[in-house]
C-alpha cells in the first residue's frame, strides 16, 4: 500500500513538473505549457476563461542525421520573471509605451541527443509572444532548418481576414471568409503580380486577423524577424490548426543558424474589443531597444512627388525609345532622342518643389531620375542600375540648389529590380551621393523576381539583405522606406530610421484596376500590426482615364475616405500622391492633408470592426491639436464620436471633412462637405460615412479674442 501511495505521489509530482502555467499581469490571459506523451512540447492559451488556442505542439525539424527537434523532451528548468518599463519611441502613435509582461523561461533537454532548447514565453495584457532559443552547447552549433512545426490550434471555424500565402508578394486584396472556406476561395484570391510564388491551397500570410463566433478577436503574427525566414501559416482545414510555414531559400532549406541564437517571436494578440488589437504595442515591445545612439536626424516627412503620373500611365520612368538594351557605363543617353514622356525632368521636378514649398511639405520624391529604366524589368538583369547617374534631363546639381533655396528636401529613389547583389555593389556610393545632395530618405524598391535567381523575397538570405540596407543607411544618417520588402515586424523600434514600408497592396493598385472599398479597414488589423505603411494616400481624382485615356481604372474610395487615411493609417512618412493640378481643384479639402500631424503624443481608438470601419483620434506631438479619422467600408453608416478625449474645461474648434449624404465611392466620390463646430470634452457627434467613404476632423483649441 505504501509503495502504491509513493508511486501515485511520484506520478503526481512528475505530472506537475511537466506542466506550467503563466498569467498576464491583469490575469485575463492564461498560457499553459506542457510536455505531452512522447516528449512533445505544447502550449494552450485562454482569455477571460475562454480558450483561444487549443493544445498546440511546438518544435522544429532539422536537416541531418538527427532531424527531430520536436519530441523526446523533458523539462529541466523553469524560471519566471516580471518586467515593467515605460520607453519612448523616436516616433509613433504615442510618446510613451509601457512594456509590462510576465515571463516563463522553460529549458528543455532532448534525451537521445543531449541537445537543449529554451522556450521563452512573454504574456502581456494584450497577448502572448514566444520564441525558440538555442544556447551554446557542444551537441548543437551549426544547424539547418527543414521546417518549423509551431502550431496555432483554433477553437472553431473562425471568420478570417486573409491574403494568400506567398513567398514573393503581399500585394493582394483581402478576402473575408470562414477558415473552412479558404481552400475554395484561394484560386480567385491569387491575382497577378510582378513576382509571386504561392505554396498551398490553405496557406495564408501574417498578420492574420480573425474573429470568433463568441466575439473574440485574434491576431497571429511575428515580431523581430532578424536572420530568419518569414513565417506564413498553413491551415489544416479539417481540424482548424495552423502550422508555421517558413519561406525557403534557393536550395529549399528554411534557415541556416549558428548557436547561440533564437527565432523571431511568434505573437498572438487577443481581445474582445477590436480597438485593443489596433492599440496593441506587443509587436514593438518584443523588439530590442533602439540601437541608434543619436536619433536627432530621424524626422517625420510629408511629401509629394513625381510618381502618380507614372503609375497612372500619364508619364514614364524611362527617357527614350531608342535604346533596347542599356549597358551601364557604356550607353550614352546624351546621343539618343528623348521620347518626351519622361516624368522626372528638371522642369517637372521643380514644379513639384514649388508646390511642396507653397503648401509646407517637407519633401519631394522623383522616381525615374537615374539611367536604366528602358530595360529594367522582367529580364533577370544583374547590372541594371548604378543609383548615381542621372538622365540628361535631370540636373541633380540644379535640383539640389533649387530645393534648398525653397526649404524642401529631395527624397531619393532606389529601384533595384530585385537585383540584390547589384544594390549592395553600389550601396555605399549611392548613400554617399545622397549625403552629398542632402537627401535625408530613400524609397527602395524590389519589383520582380529576386537575383540571385531562385531566392524569394522573404527567405532568410533576402531578409538579411533588407536588414543590411537599413543598418548601412543608419551609418550615413539616412531614413529608409522599403517597398516590396518583407512585411515589418516591429524592427522600427530597434532601427527607427526604417520610417516606412509598403509590403502590402497600396494606393498604386487603385490605378491598376482598383482595390476593394473596405481594403483600408482591414490593413490596420493586419499589415500595420508590424509597423507603419507608406500607403501613399491622397488620390482625389477617381477617374484615372482623365490622366491616361488608355487606363480605365477607378479609385474605389470617396475623397473624404482619402483624408481619413492620414489618421487611421498614420505613419512618420506620408505622401500626398495626386497631381498638384488636381489638388488645386480641391484646395479646401487639401487643407486637411497640409494640417495633419505625422507624430503623436496619444492615440485613442474610438470604434473599430475589421472590414467595416475604424475611427481613431490622435493628439499631435508636443501640441494641443487633435486629429480624428474615420475610415469606412462598403456599407454606409453613422460614425459616433465622443470627444471625451479632449482636455476638460477647454473649448476647441473642430473642422469636419465629411461625405455628403449622396456620396458613394462609385457614383459620387467627390461629394464632400466641410464645416466647423465648437466642441468640448462633453460633445458628441454622429456623422454619416458613405460606402467606401469616411471622415476627417482637425481639432484646435479655441483662441481667445
Amino acid at each position: 500500500m505504501k509503495k502504491l501511495l509513493l508511486l501515485l505521489v511520484f506520478c503526481l509530482i512528475a505530472r506537475i513538473a511537466m506542466s506550467e502555467e503563466l498569467k498576464s499581469p491583469n490575469e485575463k490571459l492564461v498560457m499553459k505549457f506542457s510536455v505531452q506523451d512522447g516528449g512533445i512540447p505544447s502550449y494552450e492559451l485562454s482569455y477571460k476563461g475562454k480558450k483561444v488556442i487549443d493544445l498546440s505542439r511546438l518544435g522544429l525539424e532539422f536537416i541531418g542525421e538527427k532531424p527531430s527537434f520536436y519530441d523526446n523532451f523533458t523539462i529541466v528548468n523553469v524560471k519566471n520573471a516580471t518586467f515593467d518599463e515605460t520607453w519612448q519611441p523616436v516616433w509613433g502613435e504615442t510618446s510613451d509605451i509601457r512594456n509590462h509582461y510576465n515571463e516563463m523561461e522553460v529549458t528543455l533537454s532532448q534525451r537521445e541527443t543531449g541537445r537543449n532548447m529554451i522556450l521563452r514565453f512573454r504574456l502581456f495584457d494584450d497577448g502572448l509572444g514566444f520564441r525558440y532559443e538555442f544556447p551554446t552547447q557542444d551537441s548543437l552549433t551549426y544547424f539547418v532548418i527543414k521546417d518549423e512545426l509551431t502550431q496555432f490550434a483554433m477553437t472553431g471555424d473562425h471568420i478570417a481576414f486573409w491574403i494568400p500565402g506567398d513567398y514573393d508578394t503581399q500585394e493582394y486584396d483581402y478576402t473575408t471568409s470562414r477558415l473552412s472556406e479558404i481552400r475554395g476561395l484561394m484560386k480567385g484570391a491569387i491575382t497577378p503580380n510582378s513576382s509571386q510564388t504561392s505554396f498551398s491551397p490553405t496557406g495564408v500570410q501574417t498578420a492574420l486577423m480573425m474573429k470568433t463566433n463568441e466575439g473574440l478577436y485574434i491576431n497571429i503574427h511575428e515580431a523581430a524577424l532578424i536572420n530568419y525566414s518569414c513565417m506564413h501559416l498553413n491551415l489544416d482545414d479539417k481540424n482548424f490548426v495552423f502550422q508555421s510555414w517558413l519561406t525557403p531559400d534557393a536550395n529549399g532549406t528554411k534557415g541556416h543558424l549558428q548557436a547561440p541564437c533564437h527565432t523571431p517571436w511568434r505573437t498572438i494578440i487577443v481581445s474582445d474589443d477590436a480597438c485593443d488589437i489596433l492599440a496593441s504595442n506587443l509587436t514593438l515591445n518584443l523588439n530590442e531597444p533602439c540601437k541608434i545612439e543619436d536619433t536627432s536626424w530621424i524626422k517625420p516627412m510629408k511629401y509629394v512627388g513625381v510618381w502618380w503620373e507614372m503609375i497612372t500611365g500619364k508619364s514614364e520612368w524611362s527617357y527614350t525609345d531608342e535604346v533596347a538594351g542599356v549597358k551601364i557605363g557604356s550607353t550614352d543617353f546624351s546621343k539618343v532622342k528623348p521620347h518626351g514622356r519622361h516624368g522626372a525632368t528638371t522642369a517637372n521636378v521643380k514644379r513639384y518643389i514649388d508646390f511642396a514649398a507653397q503648401h509646407g511639405f517637407d519633401g519631394v520624391l522623383a522616381e525615374g531620375w537615374n539611367i536604366g529604366w528602358e530595360d529594367w524589368f522582367g529580364l533577370s538583369k544583374d547590372f541594371v542600375f548604378d543609383f548615381q547617374t542621372p538622365y540628361p534631363d535631370f540636373d541633380i546639381e540644379e535640383i539640389h540648389r533649387y530645393a534648398k533655396c525653397k526649404g524642401v528636401k529631395m527624397i531619393m529613389h532606389h529601384e533595384t529590380s530585385s537585383s540584390v547583389r547589384n544594390y549592395e555593389r553600389f550601396m555605399d556610393d549611392a548613400y554617399r551621393l545622397m549625403n552629398r545632395y542632402d537627401y535625408p530618405a530613400v524609397k527602395s524598391g524590389y519589383v520582380g523576381n529576386i537575383i540571385p535567381r531562385g531566392e524569394k523575397h522573404y527567405s532568410q538570405w533576402i531578409n538579411n539583405h533588407y536588414q543590411y540596407a537599413i543598418e548601412k543607411a543608419a551609418e550615413y544618417k539616412i531614413m529608409v522606406n522599403a517597398h516590396e520588402a518583407v512585411r515589418p515586424t516591429g524592427v522600427c523600434r530597434t532601427w527607427p530610421n526604417l520610417i516606412g514600408n509598403e509590403s502590402a497592396r497600396g494606393t498604386e493598385f487603385q490605378a491598376f484596376g482598383g482595390s476593394k472599398p473596405n481594403h483600408t479597414t482591414i490593413l490596420p488589423f493586419t499589415r500595420l500590426i508590424g509597423g507603419p505603411m507608406d500607403y501613399t494616400p491622397g488620390a482625389f481624382e477617381n477617374d484615372i482615364s482623365k490622366y491616361n485615356p488608355n487606363n480605365d481604372s477607378w479609385v474605389n474610395t470617396t475623397l473624404a475616405n482619402q483624408l481619413s487615411l492620414y489618421v487611421t493609417m498614420s505613419g512618420p512618412l506620408q505622401m500626398a500622391c495626386d497631381l498638384p493640378e488636381t489638388y488645386e481643384k480641391y484646395i479646401d479639402a487639401f487643407q486637411f492633408i497640409k494640417d495633419v500631424a505625422l507624430d503623436w503624443d496619444e492615440s485613442k481608438y474610438i470604434e473599430a470592426e475589421p472590414g467595416e470601419y475604424i475611427t481613431v483620434a490622435r493628439k499631435a506631438k508636443d501640441s494641443d491639436d487633435w486629429f480624428v479619422g474615420s475610415t469606412n467600408g462598403e456599407k454606409g453608416r453613422n460614425s459616433i464620436i465622443n470627444f471625451n478625449f479632449l482636455e476638460k474645461n477647454r473649448t476647441y474648434i473642430a473642422t469636419i471633412y465629411s461625405d455628403n449624404h449622396d456620396a458613394h465611392y462609385k457614383t459620387n466620390p467627390q461629394a464632400y462637405n466641410i464645416r466647423k463646430m465648437q466642441v468640448t470634452n462633453k460633445s458628441k457627434l454622429s456623422q454619416y460615412c458613405a460606402p467606401g467613404g469616411g471622415m476627417a476632423i482637425s481639432i484646435c483649441p479655441k483662441k481667445d479674442k
